[in-house]
């Protein structure tokens, strides 16, 4: 199997959780401003490194899921910075429009992901998933400085690239982790 059909295999279990959560809770999560979406993602993140340096978890809840969140908290980002975020329950949108949408972010995502991985060789076969999970931290860290900066960059690609970058890191460590 080639990376192209691991990204989609990856990216529709993220669809298939995302429509169901979706289904049970509706498009509530169109309240979060991306800096809550980004300190979701941070917690998983976080927490991910936490079970790797320990070794253990103590929840029943393992890594894997906790990158399926990375992947679909970030994808939640994307939506809300090329939309705007909802301030009222009145302005979230039927669970259709929020698949279709997750799905144009991902794969977008995965465009990304094909050309770096044209130009790098996928590189990302010989890391370690401590080292996919520590960059999804400092990418997290980059956002958050953008984000204390109203958005402003100098030289620095902007949110989306982070995010979309932090999506593709998790379908990376997901793949190896699980095909």
């Amino acid at each position: 199997m080639n990376t192209a059909q691991q990204f989609d295999q990856i990216a529709s279990s993220c669809i298939e959780l995302f429509s169901k959560k979706a289904i049970d809770y509706g498009t509530a999560w169109r309240i979060l401003r991306t800096s809550s979406l980004t300190d979701q993602i941070y917690i998983k993140a976080q927490r991910i490194r936490s079970i790797e340096e320990k070794g253990v978890s103590k929840i029943d809840e393992g890594i894997v899921s906790e990158f399926i969140g990375i992947v679909n908290y970030s994808v939640m980002a994307l939506i809300q910075l090329e939309i705007g975020v909802a301030n009222t329950i009145e302005e979230c949108f039927p669970v259709e429009k929020a698949i279709e949408l997750f799905s144009k972010h991902l794969q977008n995502a995965k465009n990304l992901m094909m050309d770096k991985n044209h130009d790098y060789d996928e590189a990302w076969r010989k890391m370690r998933v401590s080292s996919l999970t520590d960059i999804i931290l400092m990418k997290l860290m980059r956002i958050k400085q953008i984000e204390d900066n109203e958005g402003k960059t100098i030289v620095s690609e902007g949110l989306s690239a982070n995010y979309s970058d932090i999506i593709n890191y998790a379908v990376f460590a997901l793949i190896k982790l699980t095909l």
